[in-house]
């Protein structure tokens, strides 16, 4: 969408800002975060699209960094933006709160509706990155704070996104029919302005970027929310979010394909999901694969655009790792790696996923150096990097190492609200105490393996390497987590009779309740998910499944049990006769 002319260095410019955002962005996912950078600054003041970049740029490198000045930049940005997208003579937010006045509209050009559509999907993006930023101060203030900023922008996104689909349908029955066609209420003023004898008409390109544009937060809040659980999900409710995950990835596909600036944006949602969220939360435990096939033909078409980036790479890696090429995946990351030279968060991404590959590789030593890397680089869950190092090192061999870095688990302890770091601590506390011996170590590995997904990515034979240790592992205080990660294992491996014993032995151990928490409810839960397999037990299965939702509270990770139990409990509603 060209523009006025601005004075840049002293000359006369004039830009097609639409296009050079979509530059701008291109350029930041291809390594080019300076350079990305100092585009936007450049050109900050030219339009509320040029703003927005630069507020965006400003965005993503608070939540890479965490650092408290960044942050507090970040948001003087999106607030700057904010400003500049409602001191028009309109304004965007009584634009929102009121129809627009036949009168006034009636005198517009079709320009100025795509700048007004423009400006509200802007600040209701800005809205969002505000929330998010209040969400990381994990304050009660902060979230309900944040609750009702998403509030705000979502009625944004839906005005929107409203309009501009019934703006796209009449101008398609203008360019189908010279017959006068029955306008919508709704749409009447702004489609009168579109389409004006003698006034600058709207052209299905700029619509459809428009529509690219307020799909990428129309399509995350439905993709989103579509995930939490349900004792959550009635707070969502009440704040009027909606939550169709199909509705969310058409959206988010329509964003990548279009040519707005969060096209790229919209792309990295994407692969997130199907390479990281769809694998974490699918209803079946070994089924991690279910969005490779996309996950694969989004990489495919996007290599000529994204060549060398360092975010492509990485998800490269991450398709590979749950195809289980592992080799190839610890490619793909040290490759990432590499690009991400003055990426530093991305370079910290890269080299966690390099110690999951290792430990799904029982390559111990190689995990444990990118850990402790980790625990020594990042300003952030250095309490969970350090115990990780810690039980990567004693199964190594070094077990006085690993004991030796556990006490500084307790010294990273920052975030006590942070789930992770509760658990890092409780783990590192209870290994110190528990004579800790290399199996022991090598057991803790198998349980983060279990914890996060990861044992689906090993290969048969270090799944029986490691059903081999558990089975030496004789401490009774430990035998209810043995039995939980040795049903999973065999799980994995196909042996499901197997399976269903162990983790009846581990559902049924109330020492192992006292001890770890979380047993008991993930035991009923996994044993539920092999039941509703065989139509035979799915009543007992679905009981299982509501009895570790129902019955147990307080344990270690208990939103993501019941995210995953939703998604289990959903999964049988979609396959049963109508």
């Amino acid at each position: 969408m060209a523009g006025p002319e601005q004075q840049v260095d002293g000359k006369a410019e004039q830009i097609d800002d639409a296009e050079l955002a979509l530059q701008g962005i291109n350029m930041l996912l291809n390594n080019g975060f300076k350079e990305s950078d100092e585009l936007f600054r450049k050109y900050r003041t030219y339009s509320p699209l040029m703003s927005f970049g630069a507020s965006f740029v400003s965005f993503l490198n608070a939540m890479m960094t965490f650092e408290d000045e960044k942050m507090q930049m970040a948001c003087e940005d999106l607030k700057a933006t904010e400003k500049l997208c409602e001191s028009d003579g309109s304004g965007v937010i009584e634009t929102i709160k009121n129809r627009i006045r036949k009168s006034m509209d009636s005198q517009r050009s079709g320009a100025v509706v795509v700048d007004r559509l423009q400006r509200q999907i802007i600040v209701a993006d800005c809205q969002v990155y505000l929330a998010v930023l209040s969400f990381v101060k994990q304050e009660l203030s902060a979230y309900i704070k944040g609750g009702w900023i998403l509030r705000k922008a979502w009625k944004m996104y839906n005005k929107c996104y409203s309009d501009i689909g019934l703006l796209q349908d009449a101008h398609q029955r203008r360019a189908s029919s010279s017959l006068p066609s029955v306008e919508q209420p709704a749409v009447r003023e702004n489609e009168n302005a579109v389409a004006q004898p003698g006034r600058e008409t709207v052209t299905a390109e700029t619509l459809g970027r428009l529509k690219g544009s307020v799909s990428f937060g129309y399509g995350l809040f439905h993709l989103c929310i579509s995930m939490v659980p349900p004792h959550l999900l009635k707070i969502v409710n009440l704040l009027g979010f909606p939550g169709d995950r199909g509705q969310g990835l058409a959206s988010l596909t329509f964003a990548s394909e279009s040519k707005d600036m969060k096209a790229p944006l919209a792309t990295l949602a994407l692969l997130w999901y199907h390479t990281v969220v769809q694998p974490f939360f699918a209803p079946d435990g070994t089924d991690t694969r279910g969005g490779l096939v996309e996950a694969q033909a989004i990489l495919q078409r996007k290599a000529a655009i994204y060549p060398s980036s360092s975010l492509f790479t990485f998800f490269r890696g991450r398709v590979q790792r749950l195809e289980c090429q592992i080799n190839s995946a610890l490619t793909s990351f040290h490759e990432a790696l590499e690009l991400a030279t003055d990426q530093r968060e991305i370079q910290h991404v890269c080299l966690y996923e390099i110690g999951w590959c290792s430990m799904i590789e029982m390559n111990y030593f190689d995990a444990f150096k990118s850990f402790e890397r980790l625990k020594n680089e990042s300003r952030w869950s250095q309490c969970y990097y350090a115990y990780l190092t810690g039980v990567c090192q004693g199964a190594a061999g070094d077990v006085e190492g690993a004991v030796n870095v556990c006490n500084d688990v307790q010294k990273l302890f920052k975030r006590k609200n942070n789930q992770i770091e509760q658990f890092s601590v409780k783990r590192a506390e209870r290994l110190k105490k528990s004579s800790p011996t290399k199996e022991l170590c090598i057991m803790g590995v198998i349980e983060v393996l279990y914890l996060w997904k990861a044992l689906p990515n090993c290969c048969l034979s270090k799944l029986q390497l490691m059903s081999q240790v558990l089975q030496e592992v004789d401490d009774a205080s430990h035998a209810s987590l043995k039995h939980l990660l040795l049903g999973a294992i065999h799980k994995c491996l196909g042996n499901t009779k197997d399976a269903i014993q162990s983790f009846q032995l581990s559902a049924n151990d109330d020492l192992g309740q006292q001890s770890i928490s979380y047993v008991q409810p993930y035991s009923c839960y996994e044993l539920g998910c092999i039941l509703l397999e065989n139509p035979e037990s799915t009543g007992r299965g679905r009981s299982l499944l509501l009895q570790a939702k129902e019955c147990y509270a307080g344990y270690d990770f208990e939103n993501r049990l019941h995210v995953r139990i939703h998604s289990a409990l959903a999964s049988m509603k979609e396959v049963e006769p109508q």
